[in-house]
């Protein structure tokens, strides 16, 4: 079994990905009393609060997550970086000496016991600055350690005014959640109920965080913050997505790149929209419908959302619009109908099925996105075979022989 080498980056790695979801951890949480509240991160501290309109955050907030929680150390680095961090954030705001003070606030895995200062800067009824106040002030005095030497003497430097400023803004928030407990404080916050779509639910607003913390750490991007507003309307549309009978659409659209279409080229379902002369951009739209049809089935049946007897039954009702339509259009073709208006016939065809595919329900009487009904239907003409074949579907009228002849390997 492979052993983690000696400059292993898991824990760095874990500690990154821990600060991105207790930000939107927190954010979740302060929604609920103000939805105002925006968060940003890595501006003057790790995680940062501030509300609408305003440039100075309200909370600085430090995160550490060691795998190991043990206890939390009074001469450590966790803590005394937390220190200095929190003097230059306040230095650059102006508000060491004068000045409404942030909330100073260390949020770790491991645990302050009692009898240090750090417990002393815990929240409720045991706080007391003044005791811990003098006991930072004799660990930030003595000679060792020399890892934090220069952090502690950043604090040593200020004033006892400063000093005793700082220390009474500070928090202690030990003992919280480890990276792998953040799941359920998350869906608890959010109202997210144990059920059939709760993990998918979560997953998704999750995705889309990520997304966000990208923007927010883009030092040249446009996005600053991330709103409390934001996050309640993302989960308001992410629960109506997932309730009721409607089928869950965890695929977002967007426009296929130039390497997805080619991928794509030789397949069955594009012969289909060449034969009836589709031109390169209509192609492209009809298979960013096709391929995200695909994958959105593909989770369906995953998650378990739909059985295959049930996706069996949509595309049945599928193709019988198809075979209606078909069956209308080409009704006058004759042998000697030309190309030009067989080609013609067959556009017919494909758009007046996309129609009725784009209105039909994957699941009865819920509602299902057009792209996914177009797509389906695509699905089924990428692997129509002949007249014979119970789920054959084509435009052109002639496409059994056309599809014969381009599912025979050369030499047949």
């Amino acid at each position: 079994m492979a052993q983690a080498g000696s400059h292993s980056a898991a824990g760095q790695m874990t500690g990154y990905l821990y600060q991105c979801e207790l930000a939107l951890l927190e954010l979740a949480e302060r929604s609920w009393d103000d939805i105002t509240v925006e968060v940003r991160m890595e501006v003057l501290d790790d995680i940062e609060f501030l509300y609408e309109e305003t440039d100075d955050p309200f909370v600085l907030l430090q995160s550490k997550h060691r795998e190991n929680t043990g206890r939390l150390s009074e001469t450590g680095k966790d803590f005394w970086r937390s220190v200095a961090s929190w003097i230059d954030a306040l230095t650059a705001l102006g508000r060491l000496s004068t000045g409404t003070m942030p909330l100073l606030r260390l949020v770790t895995t491991q645990v302050a016991a009692e009898g240090t200062f750090l417990h002393q800067l815990r929240p409720g009824t045991g706080r007391s600055v003044a005791d811990a106040l003098a006991g930072m002030e004799q660990v930030a005095r003595a000679a060792e350690p020399d890892t934090t030497a220069k952090d502690r003497k950043k604090f040593t430097d200020l004033t006892p005014a400063q000093r005793y400023r700082l220390v009474s803004a500070i928090e202690i928030n030990d003992a919280s959640p480890l990276m792998s407990d953040l799941d359920s404080s998350l869906a608890r916050i959010l109202g997210i109920r144990p059920g059939q779509h709760a993990r998918a639910i979560l997953d998704y607003i999750k995705g889309w965080w990520y997304g966000m913390a990208v923007e927010l750490l883009d030092r040249n991007g446009p996005r600053a913050t991330v709103t409390a507003k934001e996050l309640q309307c993302l989960l308001e549309e992410t629960l109506d997505r997932f309730a009721g009978k409607n089928l869950p659409v965890t695929e977002t659209l967007r426009r296929l790149t130039a390497a997805e279409i080619a991928a794509y080229k030789d397949h069955l379902v594009v012969a289909q929209m060449r034969w009836i002369g589709l031109k390169d951009r209509t192609v492209a739209t009809h298979l960013r419908d096709y391929h995200y049809a695909r994958a959105q089935r593909s989770a369906w049946l995953r998650d378990f959302t739909i059985t295959e007897k049930a996706l069996e039954d949509y595309e049945r009702l599928l193709w019988d619009e198809w075979d209606h339509v078909f069956t209308r259009h080409t009704d006058t073709i004759e042998d000697d109908t030309p190309a030009a208006e067989r080609k013609a016939v067959g556009k017919r065809v494909l758009d007046d099925s996309m129609d009725k595919a784009a209105g039909m329900p994957a699941r009865p009487g819920s509602t299902t996105e057009g792209w996914i009904g177009r797509g389906t239907m695509h699905s089924l003409a990428g692997r129509a075979q002949s007249t014979e074949d119970d789920e054959s579907v084509g435009w052109h009228p002639d496409y059994p022989d056309l599809c014969q002849n381009h599912n025979e390997q050369p030499g047949q």
